[in-house]
Order: structure tokens, then C-alpha cells, then sequence
């Protein structure tokens, strides 16, 4: 039995989409789909989510966690919320205790992160772990059998100040899109094993999603 995340068999292309196109949720979910679609039967789908809501850039993790929750989504395993955040005075405890309750699992850490403000807005997923905190120049465990980014604001200087100083309504917006294309994706591929009893009854507010 391992003890740690299994990682995937493929390794699809790097992905990016910005919120604002319409299609956002529709390109992220099929996305994650094609990745969800890797884990094993015995695995669980951990979703961490990374940040604190006393920062408005960096609570994009968090945001998307409660938007998650809200959706109830019975097949995903949520860490990081508003009301109980995971962020970098308590990541190594909450991971440590994921690694207890879930000892086979596939992870998806989701975090905000700075870049060239030509890509603020944009979203994007890749393999492997990410690194909580190499932003803002600080030490904390690699989190994630792969990891989605929300490009918040513009980085390279004061990160402290610019996080701080990040508009809420586009974090808002990021997070919507994230929270929704992980419940879809999630939900389909429950649908796909025949798992209709746990397709949670909010799935009724996706029934126009194309496919």
C-alpha cells in the first residue's frame, strides 16, 4: 500500500485558460476530467486548498475551497476553506494529517500565484507538486500529485504589498471557475464509473454545461 501520492500515468500538455473567456469552465473541467480519469478506484481525490482569507491575492485557495464545499461534492475530499484555512503556519500539520486519513490518494493542490501581468486572470494546471510560499520567498512543503494556479496580480517585487493590494473581484471570479470545472469534472467521472448514487443533487445547476 503506498503511503504517498500516486502520481499519474501520463503526462498531458500544460494547460492555461483565462477566466474571462467564456468557455473557462467548460476547457478546465474536460481538462481535469482527463486527469481524474488516471486515478486508481482506490484512491481518494484530495483537493488542498492553499491561502488565507486575510490576504485578499492569496485567498483564492480558500475561496475555492468553500465554493466547493458549497457543491457537496460527496466523491471529493476538501481541505482549505474560509472558515478553516490551510496556509503556511499550519500546512505541514494539515498534511500530515491528509497523509493519515487519506494514505492513498491523488492530490490536486490549488494556489494563487504572481506572474507577468499579461497573464493575471489566468489558470493554469501542471504536474507535480507546487511550492506554497517560493512567491513570497518562503519554506513550505511541496503539495500536490499535480497543482492548479490562479495568476492573480503582477509578480517579481513586494509581493506582500501586491497580494494585499489585489483586486477581490477577480480572485472571486477564479475561484468560481475553479470550484465549478472541479465539481464537473469530478461528477462526470463518477457518472462514467457508474456511480450515479453519490452524484451529488446540485449537479442540477451544471445541466446546461456542454460537453
Amino acid at each position: 500500500m503506498r503511503q504517498t501520492d500516486d502520481l499519474l500515468h501520463f503526462s498531458p500538455p500544460p494547460f492555461k485558460v483565462a477566466y474571462q473567456e467564456e468557455s473557462a469552465v467548460q476547457q478546465l473541467s474536460r481538462h481535469l476530467t482527463h486527469r481524474l480519469r488516471c486515478k486508481h478506484d482506490h484512491q481518494d481525490a484530495v483537493i488542498v486548498c492553499i491561502g488565507t482569507d486575510r490576504s485578499t491575492g492569496d485567498s483564492l485557495g480558500p475561496l475555492v475551497g468553500s465554493k466547493l464545499q458549497a457543491y457537496c461534492p460527496k466523491h471529493l475530499h476538501v481541505y482549505g476553506t474560509l472558515q478553516d484555512p490551510v496556509h503556511a503556519v499550519n500546512l505541514a500539520e494539515k498534511l500530515e494529517e491528509i497523509a493519515e486519513k487519506h494514505p492513498n490518494r491523488l492530490t490536486i493542490a490549488v494556489d494563487a500565484c504572481l506572474g507577468q501581468y499579461s497573464n493575471i486572470g489566468s489558470i493554469t494546471v501542471g504536474d507535480g507538486p507546487l511550492k506554497p510560499g517560493a512567491g513570497v520567498k518562503k519554506e513550505l512543503p511541496a503539495v500536490g500529485t499535480f497543482h492548479i494556479t490562479g495568476i492573480v496580480n503582477v509578480g517579481g517585487f513586494m509581493e506582500y504589498f501586491v497580494l494585499q493590494n489585489t483586486r477581490l473581484y477577480v480572485v472571486m471570479e477564479m475561484a468560481e471557475v475553479i470550484a465549478r470545472s472541479l465539481f464537473l469534472a469530478s461528477t462526470v467521472c463518477a457518472l462514467e464509473k457508474g456511480d450515479t448514487d453519490t452524484i451529488p443533487s446540485k449537479l442540477s445547476v451544471f445541466q446546461q454545461q456542454s460537453w
